[in-house]
């Protein structure tokens, strides 16, 4: 696997990806931590963690550009809703100005990928020419050096590059005013991503750091006890230290990751890191917020449109099986474990995200319709940068580590109605009904955790002196 695979539906050309690539470097580096519910006492386990990347991406034409991507357009062209920046702001109440500055001014956002994109800056500016966004302010370091795109030589290499894209243009388009420094590793092992990691938190490139990235625990040797999973955690417990939120994305393969068990994703069920589940979106007739499902193509109940190209995913949620529930959890969840996901945003291919590659070649080069909850961490990245900027201009300080927070504005009714889409329907078995899984109601939920953002509430509960401009300048 992490190779191109291509199939025909519909006439549509569809790219799936997963990115599975190998690395042979020793383990090293950044020292052993013990991980925070590693009970073990033999010496810790090196097997290197290979993380896994999986943008689903297809092929949009280019008339529906022309056309301005109009969603209800793009439903009867193709079977799948098209969004936007105005689609995403209008439906989270995310504002373009904060104190009438750009949503995100004077903060950078730290995003970790491996290999990066040969075209980033480039995709970043045609994706910003389409939807009328300002230029970036886009920084990539390269700790281990740049290594060389050559999909040929590494498996899943290209996934990653439309994985960095992906999460490029999100930050950009819901926090147009922060400064984006993207850390690229020189692999997917794990070893090479927490170098990047370490990077990041050390050098201070982001009051935010995303994660679209994540490992099933079930497939890491050792669990708590394996030495990368210490490492990881270590970062993490210093991110939170030095005033850093994390995110990560719950995954895109429903509870279970494909396994007989319910599975959690690592590092996203870490508990100083966020993680992010997945929903459909679905606007209402003024292009606004209307509703929303779990996330989980394989329910023919909650599938939208029909499901006419076919099951893509289902978003992660599940206990843990290394860290303990944390105790922000305990008013929400009587689980002795960790759960994951934390908070949602839309991730179904079939109400996509539209993002720009042009590194694929000629006749490939295009915007594409882009799903998975690889979608939701960078959007959440973004947004914490936004009630930053709020925060720090109001004379407070940045929010740091963030499930405290949101999980305390979910414990009050009257906040939690006015900061949360509360995801109700759905559930993350898939396949659906058979595998293991668990379902939406009210209040948090694994599937989808405490719900999508009510942007706009969320600064005036965080930041009530902020001034918010809604109208895209």
């Amino acid at each position: 696997m992490g190779d191109k695979i291509r199939a025909s539906r519909r006439g549509v050309k569809v790219r799936a990806l997963a990115a599975f690539g190998v690395s042979t470097l020793a383990v090293g580096g950044l020292g052993a931590v013990s991980a925070s519910s590693a009970t073990a006492t033999t010496a810790p386990n090196s097997t290197p963690i290979v993380y896994q990347v999986n943008p689903i991406a297809i092929q949009a034409k280019a008339s529906l550009s022309v056309n301005g991507f109009d969603p209800a357009a793009c439903i009867a062209a193709v079977g799948l809703a098209c969004y936007g920046p105005s689609q995403f702001h209008a439906a989270y109440n995310v504002p373009w100005t904060i104190n009438g500055q750009l949503a995100g001014t004077g903060e950078q956002v730290a995003i970790v990928d491996a290999y990066g994109s040969p075209t980033l800056a480039s995709d970043l500016a045609t994706y910003d020419a389409e939807f009328g966004l300002p230029p970036a302010n886009l920084h990539v370091y390269y700790p281990d050096g740049k290594p060389a795109y050559n999909p040929r030589q590494h498996a899943g290499e290209t996934g990653w590059a439309e994985e960095t894209s992906l999460d490029v243009q999100t930050v950009h388009d819901l926090a147009p005013g922060a400064t984006i420094n993207l850390i690229v590793a020189s692999s997917p092992n794990g070893n090479d991503l927490n170098v990047a990691e370490r990077y990041a938190v050390d050098n201070h490139l982001g009051d935010v750091m995303s994660m679209s990235f994540g490992s099933p625990e079930a497939a890491i040797k050792g669990g708590g006890n394996n030495l990368q999973v210490a490492q990881a955690d270590a970062i993490y417990k210093e991110a939170a230290a030095a005033g850093i939120s994390v995110f990560a994305s719950s995954g895109d393969s429903g509870a279970s990751a494909g396994y007989a068990t319910a599975n959690a994703s690592f590092p996203a069920s870490d508990p100083n890191v966020t993680s992010t589940g997945g929903t459909d979106l679905f606007l209402n007739s003024s292009g606004g917020y209307g509703s929303e499902y779990t996330w989980n193509d394989s329910d023919p109940t909650t599938c939208p449109f029909g499901c006419q190209d076919g099951v893509f995913g289902a978003t992660g949620g599940a206990p843990s099986s290394i860290f303990s529930a944390a105790p922000y959890q305990s008013a929400v969840s009587s689980m002795s474990a960790r759960t994951t996901s934390d908070v949602s945003f839309n991730a179904s291919v079939y109400t996509a995200s539209m993002i720009y590659l042009g590194f694929l070649g000629a006749g490939q080069n295009s915007f594409y319709f882009f799903g998975g909850t690889s979608e939701a961490s960078p959007a959440w990245a973004a947004i914490a940068a936004d009630l930053d900027q709020a925060v720090v201009q109001g004379g407070g300080h940045t929010l740091g580590q963030l499930n405290s927070t949101l999980y305390g504005l979910a414990s009050n009714p009257t906040s939690y109605a006015s900061d949360f889409h509360n995801i109700t329907v759905g559930n993350d078995q898939l396949p659906y009904p058979t595998a293991p899984g668990y379902s939406a109601g009210s209040g948090y939920n694994l599937p989808t955790g405490l719900g999508t953002p009510i942007v706009s509430g969320l600064l005036h509960s965080l930041a009530p002196t902020a001034s918010l401009g809604f109208t895209q300048p």
